[in-house]
């Protein structure tokens, strides 16, 4: 089922799209446009990636989420522990876990969400190896950059930290957790890596010339380095599953509604009209986004019921920040014209 706004919104948005492919930014991808209730279109261009054949980006092609797995993953498992009454946002996270040191020990999962802990912005998990200590641990010891609650900062190491939270919280490994959360949503084609490479699972970025490309591992190096299942990165999904993701955060009956509610209050300031809530960026006219390092962003309108989700695995040839900004800006404001 479709409505004009989303029939003009796709065709928008997917010739934008069809641009960039046909530039050479990028093999190609895939955006669906929607608004619960009413339907949702979804438009391709371009091809999955030149080693996948003649295969065309669909509903269903998965793509390497990159940081739309702190929304995917970690922000929604943070929300069912904390309707279990298992966690506080504003309690020292040594409440939970006595043995982590100071100073990130004091620090509270809202200030993690918020991105204001003030951690030290590189991850740099790689000095961590073979030291035989927690990398928990690790996290928290090292001295802090700036005042908790100070100033916005956005890194990776706090959902980091949250990824190996949530398992002393919750009883199970993350990805059997993030599992179990997927398939209760009924998002069939969302998981951790590693995947075996398919015509339908785009690949990323060729890190060493005449290596074969990234393709069923994270791009990112941390996770890969975290056995493809972290806090910050590591998921693959596809735009049908992010449609339906999206319409479980804006429809009222979902349990997630509630805690992507709460989620909207703006919590620290990024730039003039842009605030951070509990992981969600929040526009002045109430819009949500996060986006993904790989090419990959869903955008969301509470009060309309609208959403934009963009898949493209535009590190193909290399990370540009220009190749997605853009379109991006267009999805964004889409949401609120027509």
């Amino acid at each position: 089922m479709q409505n004009a706004w989303t029939t003009a919104t796709a065709a928008g948005l997917g010739a934008a799209l069809a641009e960039s492919v046909a530039e050479g930014m990028f093999p190609g991808g895939v955006l669906t446009v929607g608004q619960t209730g009413v339907g949702r279109t979804t438009v391709g261009h371009g091809l999955v990636a030149p080693e996948c054949g003649d295969a065309r980006p669909g509903p269903h092609t998965r793509y390497d989420l990159a940081s739309l797995t702190k929304v995917l993953a970690t922000w929604p498992l943070i929300g069912v522990a904390v309707r279990a009454g298992r966690l506080d946002l504003d309690a020292p996270l040594r409440d939970r876990m006595p043995e982590l040191p100071a100073p990130g020990g004091d620090l509270t999962v809202r200030q993690l969400l918020a991105h204001t802990s003030g951690l030290v912005p590189k991850t740099g998990l790689a000095r961590y190896e073979h030291t035989g200590r927690p990398l928990i641990e690790h996290l928290c010891a090292e001295p802090l950059v700036s005042p908790p609650g100070d100033r916005h900062r956005y890194i990776d190491r706090g959902f980091i930290l949250l990824g190996l939270l949530l398992p002393a919280l919750l009883g199970r490994p993350l990805h059997l957790l993030a599992e179990e959360l997927w398939r209760d949503l009924g998002l069939h084609r969302t998981a951790y890596g590693p995947l075996p490479r398919d015509p339908q699972l785009a690949p990323t970025e060729r890190r060493l010339l005449g290596a074969p490309r990234t393709w069923g591992v994270p791009h990112d190096p941390s996770a890969a380095l975290l056995g493809g299942v972290a806090g910050h990165a590591g998921a693959f999904s596809c735009a049908d599953d992010l449609a339906a993701y999206a319409e479980h955060l804006l429809t009222g009956a979902s349990p997630l509604a509630d805690w992507f509610a709460e989620s909207l209050r703006p919590y620290a300031a990024v730039e003039p009209g842009l605030h951070r809530g509990l992981a969600w960026l929040i526009t002045a006219d109430g819009s949500a986004y996060h986006h993904g390092y790989t090419g990959t962003s869903l955008f969301l309108s509470p009060a309309t019921g609208r959403y934009v989700v963009l898949c493209t695995n535009a590190v193909y040839h290399g990370w540009d920040r220009a190749r997605l900004a853009d379109l991006r800006t267009l999805a964004l404001h889409s949401l609120t014209t027509g």
